[in-house]
């Protein structure tokens, strides 16, 4: 019988119950799912308890009892799982649809979302194929930065290997797009466009569905519905960021990123990842001719090609960040990423070196390490070649003197940022770089700008000796993706294809590159922070990991006085939303 029908059929029994009903949601405060039965005409209440509701029904729901005071903000704030906030901001699957569909596979849900389209299998055909007016979703063993073109053409992304930090995780959802990642169950053939997986074989052009927030991957294609975000959207996040006291970046690589993540609320770039625009058009060529110098002239000869290029991408970061504070990370991965792979390009390479093409490749095959997360990378790089560090730093420092000059009215005050400092005299070694580079431009130019050297905190040994190095950088940032996997001795490319059984036995509850470790790699924070801040009172910390956007991490950032989290564009609105929770229960 329909609520409608009981008014008729038993005007009294209804009547008591609306009465019911307002008793009980006027005493749980909340919307409330009601069990009852009448017989004979008479009602019984069987049982109450706070409904579930979709993420807009519980903005609505948190704006009207607070309308009817019912609720403060602030208990409104606290009574919504930021988590759910993702369904806002991302297409779904059809509901409907999606109760027919059965999953052919399931790995990791890296980036969340709902994504449908043809196979393709190389970034190059994913940018050809979207050029036509097709939706791809891009299959690949692993992704690379090369293929950052391809990533941002596809609908969804779907990797063999990786985990939740793993490249085409966190290049996905700093995207906003679709990505499972760590499907073990696909056997890949990539040289001929091709893989199995449940049985069946797909070649390039065969349809398939994929859920980033379940990791669930189907069969055909299942309608998405386009994600809205509602008017209460707004006032629970002006809500939250009244009591939250963590600021809240963004990690983006592009002025479109940088963008996005200021309409979602940023307060500046926490991680600026420099070694994406390393493949932008006339740039890799460029990058790669340095790889292949044999002298320190050659190499600057390559750099001061790419210097106008990267010039102007912070240019256009700081125009994005409006004075907002804005955090560059030098180059960090290891140089083999960047080399060519296809024979056309290595030729190309050789003619314009003046090599031989065996040559190119004796160099390619040099560059190759066992454990390259641990190998040639990092502050590792601007040691070796110092003229990559200074090329940066020119490029940062015109940038911001550019910007500054057009708006005066702007805080622009850069802060590099070294990556995988392990021991203080590497910082100073390449911080005297940076030092002497940026102060003999901003001389030259007669500027009076103000810029910061800090370092990321991603070794355990960084953080055991923080106080040495806090004497010498100006902020940290916890990069937890590899603190957690050098604490650890995980590769978060590879945990993947264990940690399933980890939780089968109860080892682990949850992965510990989404969410972070506290007893361990938060120690290991809390100790940095301490030992930091007690040489140098004035050092200002965050997170720049993807930590940064997990409400359960923020909110022991919170805790332990970080002074900003940073996490992916689309993740922002969880951020300030968990910091406010975090805020209002330590109250």
């Amino acid at each position: 019988m329909k609520i409608a029908e009981m008014e008729q059929k038993f005007p009294e029994a209804f009547k008591q119950f609306t009465e019911v009903c307002s008793i009980l949601e006027n005493h749980y405060r909340d919307m409330q799912d009601m069990e009852f039965t009448v017989e004979h005409g008479k009602l019984y209440m069987l049982q109450t308890r706070n409904g579930k509701r979709t993420a807009q029904a519980a903005l609505k729901i948190a704006c009207d009892l607070v309308d009817e005071g019912m609720r403060t903000k602030e208990e409104a704030v606290a009574m919504i799982d930021p988590r759910n906030l993702d369904t806002l901001l991302h297409p779904q699957f059809d509901a409907t649809a999606l109760k027919s569909a059965q999953p052919i596979a399931q790995a990791l849900g890296a980036s969340p979302g709902a994504a449908c389209g043809q196979i393709v299998f190389t970034a190059d055909d994913a940018k050809a194929w979207k050029a036509q007016g097709k939706k791809v979703v891009l299959v690949r063993l692993e992704t690379s930065p090369e293929d950052i073109e391809g990533m941002k053409a596809s609908q969804g992304i779907l990797t063999v290997r990786g985990g939740m930090t793993s490249h085409a995780a966190v290049v996905a959802r700093g995207m906003g797009t679709c990505c499972v990642s760590g499907c073990g169950d696909i056997a890949m053939d990539e040289a001929n466009k091709k893989f199995t997986l449940a049985g069946k074989e797909y070649h390039e052009g065969d349809e398939i569905s994929i859920d980033g927030s379940t990791g669930k991957i189907y069969d055909g294609i299942i309608p998405t519905v386009d994600a809205t975000i509602a008017g209460e959207f707004g006032r629970i996040m002006a809500w939250a960021d009244e009591f939250r006291r963590l600021k809240v970046r963004t990690n983006a690589d592009t002025p479109r990123d940088a963008k996005k993540a200021r309409e979602l609320g940023a307060e500046g770039i926490g991680l600026c990842r420099t070694e994406h625009m390393f493949f932008g058009e006339g740039r890799i060529d460029a990058f790669r001719e340095m790889i292949c110098s044999d002298s320190v002239e050659e190499r600057e000869e390559a750099l001061e090609k790419i210097l106008p290029m990267q010039q102007s991408d912070f240019e256009a970061l700081y125009e994005a960040l409006e004075g907002y504070p804005v955090t560059i990370r030098f180059l960090d991965p290891p140089l083999h990423e960047f080399v060519p792979t296809d024979e056309a390009d290595i030729k190309k390479l050789a003619d314009t070196k003046g090599k031989t093409v065996e040559e190119i490749k004796n160099i390619i095959d040099s560059l190759h390490e066992f454990n390259p997360m641990m190998g040639h990378r990092g502050c590792r790089l601007a040691v070796t070649y110092p003229e990559i560090a200074k090329m940066q730093t020119k490029a940062v420092i015109r940038a911001a003197m550019n910007v500054k000059k057009n708006h005066p009215d702007w805080a622009i005050e850069p802060e590099i940022m070294i990556p995988l400092i392990g021991d203080v005299k590497e910082l100073k070694v390449v911080k005297a770089v940076v030092v002497e580079t940026a102060d003999a431009e901003i001389a030259a130019a007669g500027s009076d700008l103000k810029y910061e050297v800090g370092t990321m905190i991603e070794i355990p040994r960084a953080a055991l000796t923080a106080d040495e190095i806090g004497k010498e950088a100006a902020f940290f940032c916890f990069g937890t993706n590899d603190l957690t996997q050098m604490t650890f001795g995980f590769s978060r490319d590879d945990a993947g294809k264990f940690l399933e059984a980890y939780y089968e036995s109860k080892i682990f509850e949850s992965d510990p590159f989404a969410r972070l470790d506290q007893n361990g790699v938060g120690k290991l924070m809390k100790m940095a922070i301490d030992l930091g801040k007690g040489v140098n009172p004035n050092l200002h910390i965050g997170i720049c990991g993807e930590h940064g956007g997990d409400p359960t991490s923020v909110d022991f950032c919170d805790a332990i006085g970080l002074d900003y989290v940073s996490c992916s564009p689309f993740r922002v609105p969880i951020a300030r939303l968990a910091a406010a929770q975090a805020a209002i229960s330590r109250k």
